[in-house]
């Protein structure tokens, strides 16, 4: 028995430490050259299907092989894979399933749901109790006094899909910002099942965009702002779908909002594999035309766990806005993990009498159970839709650099508050402190783009470094911000990277800190408890803010503990083999400097003002008399000199000029080779003639011979005139300054041709494209680009589907989430607050069919009796002694149900 035990054991203790195994699935991600056509033959010949590229990564595309096992243990060989021989295939990867977590809180099994307005139990935003509890520091409501709701700015919610005919959101779903990932089709809405597990993307749209004053539930933080969603987390997540997801139309989308990532639990390590890592990037680069897409990321709800949201390669990139959350009395939410990439936080739920936040649910309803830092990270993204409208040319730095200087400390609780070299405070809990939109929006409003962002990178000697157990280790890099190279130079930081290559027998006990110049420590990783990984840290990267706007010159230092949480052989040690530090940030100070992209840096002379200019006369030269002789001049002359010569060596001493003369007489006469900006050339005169007023170039004096205008002005180029504002049709194009035709549908376009905010007479809004208006029972269809009919049961709708009415047919009365002719078994039809037709009402708990609210009940569940109008359970209608039924009609308890159960008779039957 004893020798059977210690096998099982054993047996046990192998399967504890077997490392857990990929799941390969059935696609593929294959980067191949010459377009569509050259990927789907290959695709053919060897049998997969081609289901499109991958996002916005050109070359990249997305292969399905149907006979191969959908999910496996193991990557199946085949004919299939003969694939992998191919010249033409530069490079292949079977998709693996990722774990990838919503971040709410699973704590209250029963959430109660709310179908009326829910604006005064919005304490985040408003103070309406007089309790004191109420904060309202993250004064959303004063950016909202300001008249800033997000109008024009598109958020999307990568998640689990978005409910699109939810009445809080579907009047601001944008369908050109969403999209089916994990259904390859244009609708997100959620899967339904009995449990309501895909509700998270629909109460996370909800706090950014829901509707205001519409009779429902909430008000979205952007409540002007148009919402969509991307379905990615229902089903198999692989690195093609996240880097699909994060490439869906980078030039539409302004904010990409993700409150998920790899598991919490304490002992992961896990970040975006090679195809989102190269989506981030080109998201960065070319998104919003250049500005740079926005993502905002939750921090993770791995604190119980002893989790480290350094750990996660999303949170932990330079790319994301990783924001944490805080109790409404500014305390640390058990869940909350801590870490040097947090960059803001702002309220959500703490302990469980900690007050939560109220979104949109699923089914068209209201919940006030929404947790975790799965809150803050839309709370963020819509307070970044406010900024944007107050300044649309902010990017994506500008948005982290407004962040920084906004965010406060206020009552946020915290043991490590510390004030940096640059005069910030910060902690490792909440990054720069508590968002502030209404400082957002007055920054983002006067705002100037910071300098372009330099990298300098540095890497320590190759030479390994033992890490003895209770022993610090630190190993130092001296830089000087690459100053010998132009290009490269970073003299003011911003994000800072560690990359470390660590073989440990044991990750979890480890500690890692980084030292700047200036002193200012951030805490790269702390112990983490359940971390028995004997991997270590290969060429991981690390990231902290905590330095941002210090200098980058000096010596940093990598200080290292291991403090061994339970026993180990002694005699294997942790070895640092490399690591390098890499400083981004700015050559000049981000806010002093004069730079901003969107303006010429070139000088101007300096032109008199319109009203200095007088009248000149037609001679180019004129002789004066002298009134007394002075010798002449024989030197020579300036090479812009004509031939009737000088009177000194100086341009302004010609009689005459080879090109053209700039000036008169009052001023002094120049000779110049060509004139100036803000005048043209009089070739027959020889003369520089000036331009029209708020013209920096033109061909003429008239106010319609313009052919550039001078700063904060945009030429209209039909008519050749420098306008303040360019007309109705038009937008002003930032980097040419000029006016632009938006597309022929729209009336009115916002920074694109095809980004409308009004359409021509024929045409609608449709997120903020302009497509031709539709009848009722018809919808836009987007993938066949024309109108089609909606289901027989609906007057208006989003799609072809019985679920996707928003207003019912004639004869049709809305039941949950769909229209039907007549209420089913178990409800009744009632009038609805705000809506048009009748709905159907739930009869009364026991009852399968009523004819109204309260005592209406005609017929029961087995099992029970119908008494009045209401059903009792057989079992407890046996009614009690008479004296005591007396008494409790009397004192009118028949309307408790417990007294209706003993006093059916005499409660019920007798009224």
């Amino acid at each position: 028995m004893h020798l059977i035990l210690s096998l099982l054991f054993s047996t046990f203790s192998i399967c504890q430490t077997l490392p857990s195994r990929n799941i390969y699935t059935n696609h593929w991600a294959v980067r191949i050259s010459g377009g569509r056509e050259e990927a789907d033959k290959l695709a053919t010949k060897y049998g997969y299907n081609n289901l499109g590229q991958i996002g916005s990564l050109e070359d990249h595309y997305h292969f399905h092989h149907s006979k191969v096992v959908r999910r496996s243990a193991f990557s199946l060989r085949g004919s299939h894979s003969f694939i992998n021989m191919d010249p033409k295939v530069h490079w292949i990867q079977q998709q693996v399933v990722k774990s990838r977590v919503k971040r709410y809180i699973r704590t209250d099994q029963n959430f109660i749901y709310f179908n009326d307005p829910k604006w005064s139990n919005m304490w985040y935003i408003h103070c309406s109790d007089r309790s004191g509890r109420c904060r309202s520091e993250m004064n959303i409501l004063a950016a909202w006094q300001r008249g800033y709701t997000g109008k024009n700015v598109v958020v999307t919610i990568l998640d689990d899909g978005i409910e699109r005919n939810h009445p809080d959101l579907a009047q601001n779903y944008d369908q050109l910002a969403s999209y089916d990932v994990n259904g390859n089709d244009h609708d997100p809405t959620p899967r339904y099942d009995s449990s309501n597990e895909n509700k998270h993307g629909t109460r996370c749209a909800g706090e950014v965009a829901a509707v205001a004053n519409n009779s429902h539930c909430i008000v979205g933080i952007a409540y002007n702002a148009r919402i969509g969603g991307i379905r990615m987390l229902d089903g198999d997540v692989t690195d093609v779908v996240e880097a699909k997801s994060l490439g869906i139309r980078p030039d539409y989308i302004d904010i990409y909002s993700a409150s998920w990532g790899p598991d919490d639990d304490g002992k992961t390590v896990d970040g975006p594999g090679p195809l989102a890592k190269q989506a981030f990037e080109l998201g960065i680069k070319k998104g919003r035309k250049g500005l740079g897409s926005i993502f905002v990321w939750a921090s993770g709800n791995g604190g119980r766990q002893g989790d480290h949201c350094s750990c996660d390669g999303y949170t932990n990139s330079i790319y994301t806005i990783s924001i944490s959350s805080t109790t409404e009395n500014g305390n640390k939410p058990w869940y909350l993990e801590v870490c040097s990439s947090t960059l803001a936080a702002t309220y959500s739920s703490g302990e469980f009498y900690d007050r939560k936040i109220v979104t949109t649910d699923l089914r068209q309803r209201c919940t006030d159970g929404h947790t975790g830092t799965s809150v803050s990270a839309p709370m963020v993204a819509g307070v970044i839709a406010l900024a944007l409208e107050a300044n649309p040319l902010i990017t994506w730095r500008d948005v982290q650099h407004l962040l920084v200087k906004t965010s406060r400390p206020v009552h946020l609780k915290a043991s490590d508050w510390k004030t940096n070299a640059a005069g910030h405070r910060v902690s490792h809990l909440y990054g720069f402190g508590l968002v502030d939109a209404d400082a957002m929006v007055v920054e983002a409003k006067k705002w100037r783009s910071v300098p372009p962002q330099h990298v300098c990178t540095r890497t320590s000697e190759r030479r390994t470094k033992y890490i003895r157990p209770d022993q610090i280790l630190n190993s130092t890099i001296a830089t000087s911000g690459c100053a010998d190279h132009p290009d490269q130079h970073v003299v003011y930081l911003e994000h800072v990277v560690v990359r470390v290559l660590i073989v440990h027998p044991r990750r979890g006990d480890l500690q890692i800190n980084l030292i700047s110049p200036a002193g200012t420590r951030s805490q790269l990783l702390a112990k983490r408890l359940f971390d028995n990984s004997n991997e270590g840290f290969r060429n991981w990267e690390f990231m902290t803010v905590h330095c941002w706007g210090e200098k980058a010159e000096g010596q940093w230092t990598l200080e290292i503990l291991d403090s061994p949480s339970q026993l180990r052989n002694p005699e294997v040690l942790g070895k640092l083999k490399e690591w390098t530090l890499i400083l981004y940030g700015t050559s000049e100070h981000p806010y002093n400097s004069h730079y901003s992209p969107h303006h010429s840096r070139s000088r101007m002379l300096e032109i008199p003002s319109p009203g200095q200019e007088r009248k000149e006369p037609d001679l180019l030269l004129q002789e004066t008399p002298d009134e007394e002789e002075v010798d002449e001049y024989n030197g020579p002359c300036h090479t812009e000199c004509g031939d009737q010569g000088c009177d000194g060596p100086e341009a302004d001493h010609c009689l005459n000029c080879i090109h053209f003369s700039l000036g008169n007489i009052k001023s002094g006469r120049t000779c110049v080779s060509y004139c100036p900006l803000g005048y043209h050339e009089d070739v027959e005169a020889r003369r520089c003639r000036r331009c029209y007023r708020g013209c920096e170039k033109c061909a003429g004096r008239a106010h319609n011979q313009c052919t550039s205008c001078r700063r904060g002005l945009y030429l209209c180029a039909e008519e050749h005139t420098c306008v303040e504002m360019c007309p109705l049709g038009y937008f002003p194009d930032e980097i040419q300054k000029q006016c632009l035709p938006c597309h022929e549908n729209c009336m009115m376009c916002l920074r694109d041709a095809d980004r409308c905010t009004a359409c021509n007479e024929g045409y609608s809004l449709a997120g903020m494209t302009c497509v031709p208006e539709c009848a009722n029972g018809t919808f836009f269809h987007l993938e066949e680009m024309k109108c089609s009919a909606c289901h027989l049961s609906c007057s208006t709708c989003t799609g072809p589907g019985m679920e996707e009415c928003i207003q019912c047919a004639k004869d049709f009365l809305l039941q949950e989430w769909r229209c039907v002719p007549a209420c089913t078994e178990g409800y009744y039809p009632g009038e609805a607050v705000g809506l048009p037709q009748q709905i159907c009402r739930k009869c009364e708990e026991n009852c399968l069919t009523c004819h109204g609210a309260g005592r209406n009940c005609t017929k029961c569940r087995d099992g029970y009796s119908l008494i009045s109008g209401t059903c009792i359970i057989n079992a407890t209608c046996n009614n009690a002694d008479e004296v005591f039924c007396e008494m409790v009609k009397s004192n009118r308890l028949c309307e408790k149900k417990l007294f209706r159960q003993f006093c059916c008779r005499t409660c019920l039957m007798t009224g």
